[in-house]
């Protein structure tokens, strides 16, 4: 009754999100997906459909997951993506095949370490990852704070200057692209973006089609950026007006001087002007740059938790 075969490029694209739209639909930070969307998706430089495998049950569309290997990064690592079961085929062993066939999959080219992921309070999800031997090595959080009251005046509090960046210009892109990687080349997982990765984040990405990018200048030089999106699709969905601090950056010598609390601020100010009522964002716990205590000073909560489990397979 189960057959688990692999995705194929050009011909699997309205299941792929037939099965995605009625897996996830229950999450709260993720929406429908567009066939058109499912396309874009397919031109990001770093989508590979190599390790994307299709479950069906009596022939009808059952399950997905993605047995992903980045060719950029330098390590024989892996990662399984996007496990999910249609609600109607959940409890008859679906997932744990899907996993399987991931891992047998990540074996074939060569991973050596797997990494994967499941929300805290999703028990099916962790407990077929811990019956394969996966374990917890990270934690991550999503956080929450409400737009209606920020907690400090959004005025200048350090020497920094904060410009928006011309999106359209190729320097600035090129600028963001090394703050980027500099800012994150000792955090957890990181491999340097490309500037075709950056570019697609900015121009292509399907969730957030509006997005603004913040610098701050100090002693003449750039040190830092944020990054803030809103999803209309996310929000449409679930009728909510959610905008998100999608990713901010210190160069490591100017940290701890206030500038990343300023840039939250000047973000969060934005996002309440284009009229969001909350912002969120995701933040490893275990962060080098300790950036959790920033967003508690600044009042975010926790929404939940997300568990990121490692198996050795070789």
């Amino acid at each position: 009754m189960l057959r688990i075969r692999p995705f194929k490029k050009g011909v699997d694209e309205e299941t792929y999100v037939l099965i995605f739209n009625a897996a996830f639909g229950d999450y709260d930070d993720i929406r429908a997906m567009t066939l058109e969307e499912m396309r874009k998706m397919e031109e990001s430089p770093s989508f590979s459909a190599e390790g994307v495998f299709l479950a069906e049950w009596n022939d009808q569309p059952a399950g997905m997951v993605d047995a992903y290997v980045d060719k950029l990064r330098k390590d024989e690592k892996g990662f399984i993506q996007s496990l999910g079961v249609l609600p109607q085929y959940r409890g008859k062993g679906i997932a744990r095949e899907l996993v399987e066939t991931a891992l047998e999959s990540h074996r074939d080219r060569g991973v050596k370490i797997v990494d994967a992921w499941a929300q805290s309070d999703r028990a099916a999800c962790v407990h077929i990852f811990e019956s394969f031997g996966f374990k917890p090595v990270r934690v991550t959080r999503m956080m929450k704070r409400s737009l209606d009251r920020l907690p400090f005046d959004v005025k200048k509090r350090t020497e920094s200057d904060i410009r928006e960046m011309q999106l359209q210009n190729d320097e600035e892109i090129v600028l963001l692209n090394k703050l980027d990687n500099e800012s994150f080349k000792e955090h957890f997982n990181y491999r340097p973006r490309t500037i075709d990765e950056t570019r697609y984040a900015l121009f292509e990405m399907p969730w957030f089609q509006q997005q603004h990018v913040f610098f701050a200048d100090m002693e003449n030089v750039t040190v830092s950026y944020v990054i803030i999106g809103i999803d209309e699709g996310l929000n449409a969905e679930k009728c909510v007006k959610y905008g998100w601090i999608l990713d901010i950056g210190v160069l490591k010598p100017f940290r701890r001087r206030g500038i990343g609390t300023e840039l939250m601020l000047h973000g969060m100010s934005a996002l309440k002007a284009l009229g969001m009522e909350h912002a969120l964002l995701y933040v490893d716990e275990m962060n080098v740059t300790k950036a959790m205590l920033l967003y508690e000073k600044l009042e975010f909560e926790t929404v939940r938790k997300n568990l990121i489990y490692r198996l050795q397979i070789a």
